[in-house]
């Protein structure tokens, strides 16, 4: 039996494989601590509401009627306009229904994009996505279809006070030519929490203006919903802008939806994939945000709950953090949204892939870092140093796998010398 090359390259082992796996085999596991996968976590109000607002669409037939029925290969029609009207009277976004298009999931939707844009073009050259500085989304690594579709560059690092860090685009490398198809960038980013600056997307959508390519925001996490974003930041959109949402951090990851807002070439584009490969998008999260909206929910809920929820989480987590790991060449990410921390151990004398071995045989899952640094040119120091954890669990888990994490950093740091 042989597979084609798209069948040879889809059947690796990738990243976003091993952490889809871990977070399954962990949630089989009795007594794992899942600091690793991007599940959000559970809110006990949100659960509340999602329970009460099946129960009031369980009897009003809608959820049965979002169960038993095709939408269209754009997405459910009534959500998608309601959606539209909502984004336009609350930011004044010249936006109607053309411009969105619903995905299953945001995952596939970057599948989509990135293809639809990067790779070989028809005049025999080949085009790549430019992620402005990595580390970026595990996700986006294997999602081409033609092999190397990324270029990205080394952030600046910034020093910051209490053991804290944070990463800044680089505008003095970035280097935009022919061969870019588009720019990409997740605000907050998974993994390290990094939120851009206001400035720095105005100078990415000036930078993608002038070179006449989209500019992809990753939006999964930011605002206006779910608004996992501790910063004080205004959504952006513009014609030019393709902005990627999805259901999954409201609490939603398996009704599978992803959001697409950009012009009405590319949700077109989208929607025509969906027909090919989907016949049509899932209709159950759409019914559930759909109604969400109607109900006047759908952004209260995002910054009353969900933002404190995770904010205060991710204190605690960083609080836990720092007591039980006072070595001065440990530094996190200074956490400004998203479900994760960003760890950076300095002159750490072993991989974070080797830390990530000796914690799973411990029972602590986390994400190495190696596997975030898409489309470097070069090897670098600090891709080995880094690893991902998240902050949702409860603390005595969240304790527990901290203080694993803490003794296994120890033992690696005293084994060097």
């Amino acid at each position: 039996m042989q597979f084609s090359t798209f069948g040879e390259k889809f059947n690796r082992y990738s990243g976003i494989t091993q952490l889809m796996d871990d977070l399954n085999d962990g949630l089989r596991t009795p007594g794992a601590i899942m600091l690793g996968g991007g599940n959000p976590a559970t809110i006990p109000k949100m659960l509340d509401y999602f329970q009460q607002t099946s129960d009031e669409m369980l009897k009003d037939g809608s959820l049965i009627s979002a169960m038993t029925n095709y939408d269209g290969p754009q997405g459910k029609d009534q959500f998608i306009k309601q959606l539209a009207n909502l984004l336009k009277d609350t930011y004044g976004w010249d936006i109607s229904e053309k411009n969105i298009s619903l995905t299953n999931g945001s995952q596939s939707g970057f599948f989509y994009l990135f293809n639809l844009f990067a790779g070989h073009q028809p005049d025999g050259s080949h085009k790549k996505i430019l992620l402005p500085l990595a580390p970026e989304y595990i996700g986006y690594g294997d999602a081409g279809i033609d092999e190397d579709i990324f270029v990205s560059y080394h952030p600046e690092i910034e020093l910051l006070d209490n053991r804290l860090f944070k990463y800044h685009v680089d505008f003095d490398q970035l280097k935009i030519d022919d061969s870019v198809a588009a720019i990409c960038a997740s605000r907050p980013t998974n993994p390290t929490g990094n939120v851009l600056t206001e400035d720095e997307v105005q100078k990415l959508d000036q930078l993608a203006r002038d070179n006449d390519v989209p500019l992809i925001i990753d939006n999964a996490y930011g605002v206006p919903f779910p608004n996992i974003i501790f910063e004080d930041v205004t959504p952006f959109w513009n014609d030019n802008t393709i902005l990627c949402m999805s259901l999954s951090k409201l609490g939603l990851p398996g009704v599978r939806c992803g959001i697409v807002i950009a012009n009405e070439k590319i949700t077109t584009a989208l929607a025509n994939m969906n027909g090919i490969i989907n016949l049509a998008p899932s209709g159950v999260g759409p019914a559930i945000a759909q109604r969400m909206i109607e109900k006047g929910d759908l952004l209260r809920l995002s910054a009353e709950v969900i933002k404190p929820f995770y904010q205060q989480k991710s204190e605690q987590a960083v609080s836990m953090l720092q007591t039980a790991i006072p070595d001065p060449r440990f530094r996190i990410h200074k956490p400004e949204g998203a479900i994760f921390l960003w760890l950076w151990f300095d002159e750490l004398p072993i991989t974070t892939m080797e830390l990530y071995k000796r914690l799973k045989e411990r029972g602590v899952l986390v994400v190495p870092g190696e596997y975030f640094f898409i489309g470097q040119k070069e090897d670098w120091n600090h891709a080995h140093q880094c690893l991902r954890m998240n902050y949702v669990q409860d603390d005595e888990a969240m304790q527990k796998g901290i203080n694993i994490i803490a003794e296994e950093v120890q033992k690696a740091y005293l084994d060097a010398k």
